[in-house]
C-alpha cells in the first residue's frame, strides 16, 4: 500500500496542489516503510498466539522488539526463555540491525525527511527544518515562542515535501493545556489549506501524569501501525510537565531521572522506527549561582543530563521585541552554534520583518 497525506490530500487542498503531491507520495511506497510489522514475525516461525501478547504488551514491529532488553520480554506473561530468544533472534534478522559500511548508512539516511518551521532563516539555521528519526528540543522562558512553533510544525508536516512538509499525520501529546484547535485553523488558513482538513490529521492527547505521556507513547506506536496513511511528526509539548510535578524533591530525583531516560528511549525509538521527527518543549529554570553581578546568568533546562543526552539538537528560544523571536543552536551534534531570529504572526512563523 502506497502511504498517503491522509485528510489534507485526501480532502484538503485545491487542485494544483494535488498534482504537486501526486510524485511526493511515490517516495513513500509499501517496500520502502521504516518499520516491519510484528506479524512478519509468523515467516520465521513465531506462532500467533505469541505475537498477540506481544501486541498486547506494546510491540507492534520487529524493530521494537529488537531494540528492547530480554529482561523486558521476559517480563510478558506466557513467554518462556526459549520462546523470546527465537523471537529476538527472528526480529534482529527483519530489523536489519548490525553493522553496515557507511556507504550503506549514507544510503539509509536518504530516506529522512525535513520538515520546515515557516521560517525560512530557521530551517537553513536547523539544516534544513527538523529532522525524522531526531529528536528536537525546545526549551525556553515562557511566552517565547514554544508552543507557537509546535502549532506552525503540525501544519506544514502535512504538506507535501515540496512545500517544506512531510505528507504525514501528526500526534500531538500536550502535557500543559496549551493545545488550542482554533490557532491549527488559523494557520492552516494562512497556509491556504483547508483547516478541517488539518485537524483531522492531528491526533491529540492531553496527559495529566508522566506515567499517562508513556502509555501515550505506546498508544501511539499502534495508531502508526494500524492507520492507513502515514505519520511524520510526534509532538510532546511539554516532556518535563509532568516529571516535574510527579516526582519533587532530591529525594525521587533518582527515580525521576530514570523514568525520564526510560520515556525518552521510548521517543527514540519511535522515531526511528516509523521515521518520523520528534519535538519536544521543555521548561527552564533559574541559576542562581551560575552569574555574577554584572552578567546575570540564563534560565537553564530542566532534566538534567538525561535529557540533554538523549536530545539530538537543542534549541534555545527567548523573546526579542514585539513578536519577535530569538532561537539558538545550543547542542547539535552536526549544526555549528548560530543563532536566528524569527517572527510569530497569524499565519503560524516567518522569519523576521526588519
Amino acid at each position: 500500500m502506497a502511504a498517503v497525506t491522509g485528510q489534507v490530500k485526501r480532502k484538503a487542498t485545491t487542485d494544483a496542489r494535488a498534482e504537486a503531491t501526486t510524485q511526493d507520495d511515490e517516495v513513500f511506497q509499501e517496500d520502502e516503510l521504516p518499520y516491519t510489522p510484528i506479524d512478519k514475525l509468523q515467516e520465521s516461525g513465531i506462532n500467533a498466539a505469541d505475537l498477540k501478547k506481544l501486541k498486547d504488551a506494546g510491540f507492534h514491529t520487529s524493530q521494537a522488539v529488537a531494540y528492547t532488553m530480554r529482561k523486558e520480554l521476559l517480563s510478558i506473561k506466557g513467554l518462556s526463555d526459549q520462546k523470546v530468544d527465537k523471537i529476538v533472534d527472528a526480529a534482529r534478522k527483519l530489523s536489519d540491525s548490525g553493522f553496515k559500511t557507511c556507504t550503506q548508512l549514507v544510503e539509509k539516511l536518504k530516506s529522512r525527511v525535513r520538515i520546515s518551521t515557516g521560517a525560512s532563516k530557521l530551517d537553513q539555521m536547523l539544516g534544513g527544518g527538523v529532522e525524522s528519526c531526531m529528536i528536537t528540543e525546545l526549551f525556553g522562558e515562557f511566552r517565547c515562542g514554544k508552543t507557537q512553533l509546535c502549532h506552525s510544525l503540525a501544519v506544514t508536516a502535512q504538506l507535501p515535501p515540496n512545500m517544506g512538509g512531510a505528507n504525514g499525520k501528526v500526534v500531538y501529546i500536550d502535557t500543559e493545556g496549551t493545545f488550542r484547535p482554533e490557532r491549527i485553523r488559523q494557520i492552516a488558513e494562512g497556509k491556504g489549506v483547508s483547516a478541517d482538513a488539518a485537524m483531522d490529521n492531528i491526533l491529540y492527547a492531553r496527559a495529566h501524569t508522566s506515567e499517562e505521556l508513556v502509555s501515550l507513547m505506546v498508544e501511539a506506536a499502534s495508531l502508526m501501525i494500524s492507520d492507513e496513511d502515514r505519520y511524520a511528526l510526534v509532538i510532546v509539548d511539554s516532556i518535563m510537565g509532568g516529571f516535574r510535578v510527579d516526582y519533587s524533591g532530591r529525594g525521587e530525583l533518582s527515580e525521576r531521572q530514570q523514568k525520564l531516560g526510560q520515556a525518552m528511549t521510548k521517543l527514540q525509538k519511535l522515531s526511528e522506527e516509523f521515521n518520523v521527527a520528534v519535538v519536544l518543549t521543555n521548561q527552564v529554570m533559574a541559576d542562581p549561582g551560575g552569574g555574577c553581578a554584572f552578567m546575570p546568568s540564563l534560565p537553564k533546562p530542566v532534566g538534567g543530563h538525561v535529557l540533554a543526552h538523549l536530545c539530538h539538537t537543542r534549541v534555545q528560544l527567548r523573546k526579542g521585541r514585539g513578536e519577535q523571536r530569538i532561537a539558538k543552536i545550543f547542542d547539535s551534534p552536526s549544526l555549528p552554534e548560530s543563532e536566528g531570529i524569527f517572527e510569530i504572526f497569524g499565519g503560524g512563523v516567518r522569519n523576521a520583518s526588519d
